[in-house]
């Protein structure tokens, strides 16, 4: 108990050391903008603040746009743990020495995120496959983060009433809750193990997730089979692939169909979680953040995407489906100004005709900014989204950045009308 309260009182007092730099690089860097500061201050901090970062760029109905747009930029990555340090979580987990499981494991790391690493292994019967190991009193770490971060939010909350009436501590404790089950990986193997049934059942064959290996499995540790093929990051070596048109508008429509047909879609699809296999297919890797959509959101998404489809765009549905997509009442909403605030907002964006997210001619930086425009006027009008729909709207430009570099002939307005 006194080990564990020295740590978190030394967590604190770094925390504040990072936070205390930044706010004199803030006074004497007069160039370097706050958002900037406080992103950096973020990845510094590691792990919790990484995570409220990536919230924050997903949340434009909460957050000042300015911020929304620096903290597109936070990245889920840190340096890497010594491999002697991952051993000891390995053996602690699996209570017995290693050689009588791995013929050898890589002490370099494939790849260092946040709460996890990840390193390429040998079984004893030779089978190759991957590790995914938490790294060293993450979950403390957390815990430690998120009640420092509480306390903070109610104090705002105290001092600037606006604070109070977003929920803001409400939303911090969602997020602690979603970090906390992300620490699970015994739950992260469920949802894996879940997401394969789910395209088994659908007999879907050019779309995969990698195997579990429950044996190897435990709260700290993921043991899965390794899959070999070429993260969707690189389109160079995709192209030289046969059909990769075919197999990105299969990935794209089982993703789809995981939200309309299943109890969960995958909320991570980044680049580094969608590979095309060697033989052809898309695997779905790393369930560790996963999405459950609400009816409402998804008619109200609906709305909006076949509003931005309309020509000229049809202000009042898009205005409808923002209404319903968000946690407000329909009584205390005009709709006839609130559509008419959009029209207006819009108005600087009249040569976008077709499609809101997925017209060729437009960068990720253009539509982020037409989504903040649509966020400031649904918070201008009372509307808060809930933060699966933040989260959707993350994935439709992750894929939006995929079908420009593999199959821009690809329009996934499509989906919808399926």
């Amino acid at each position: 108990m006194l080990d564990l309260a020295l740590k978190n009182s030394t967590r604190i007092a770094y925390t504040l050391y990072v936070f205390s730099k930044k706010g004199i690089d803030f006074f004497s860097k007069k160039d370097v903008p706050p958002p900037k500061l406080l992103r950096e201050a973020f990845e510094e901090l590691g792990t919790t603040y990484i995570k409220l970062g990536q919230l924050i760029a997903s949340a434009p109905s909460l957050f000042p746009e300015n911020y929304v747009l620096e903290f597109q930029k936070c990245l889920d990555q840190t340096s890497a743990v010594p491999f002697s340090e991952m051993e000891k979580i390995l053996k602690e987990e699996f209570q017995k020495p290693l050689f009588l499981i791995f013929r050898e494991i890589n002490p370099k790391p494939l790849a260092s995120a946040s709460i996890a690493q990840v390193h390429e292994a040998v079984l004893k019967n030779g089978e190759e496959v991957v590790l995914k190991i938490q790294k060293p009193n993450v979950k403390d770490i957390i815990q430690t983060d998120m009640n420092f971060v509480y306390i903070a939010s109610l104090i705002l909350e105290f001092l600037i009433p606006e604070f109070k009436r977003l929920s803001l501590s409400e939303i911090i404790q969602d997020l602690h809750n979603s970090m906390i089950k992300e620490c699970d990986f015994l739950l992260e193997a469920k949802h894996t193990k879940e997401f394969r049934k789910f395209i088994d059942s659908m007999d879907i064959k050019d779309i995969t997730v990698p195997k579990i290996y429950d044996e190897l499995t435990t709260p700290k540790v993921i043991t899965m089979e390794k899959l070999k093929g070429i993260p969707l990051r690189n389109p160079e070596e995709i192209q030289k692939i046969k059909n990769p048109k075919e197999v990105i508008a299969k990935a794209l429509h089982v993703w789809f169909l995981s939200l309309v047909a299943f109890e969960f879609f995958h909320a991570d699809v980044h680049s580094g979680n969608l590979m095309l296999l060697e033989d052809g297919r898309i695997a779905f890797i790393d369930f560790g953040i996963i999405g459950k959509i609400q009816t409402s959101t998804w008619n109200g998404l609906q709305k909006i995407i076949f509003a931005m489809e309309s020509y000229p765009i049809n202000y009042r549905l898009m205005a409808e489906g923002l209404i319903e997509s968000g946690i407000a009442s329909k009584k205390t909403i005009n709709l006839s100004k609130f559509t008419e605030d959009l029209r207006n907002a819009f108005s600087i964006f009249q040569s976008l005709e077709d499609s809101l997210f997925f017209e060729e001619t437009f960068s990720e930086e253009e539509i982020n900014k037409k989504l903040l425009t649509i966020a400031q006027v649904a918070k201008e009008n009372g509307i808060r989204f809930p933060r699966e729909f933040g989260l959707l709207l993350k994935q439709f430009l992750y894929f939006d950045k995929y079908i420009k570099n593999l199959a821009p002939e690809i329009k996934i307005i499509d989906e919808f009308k399926k």
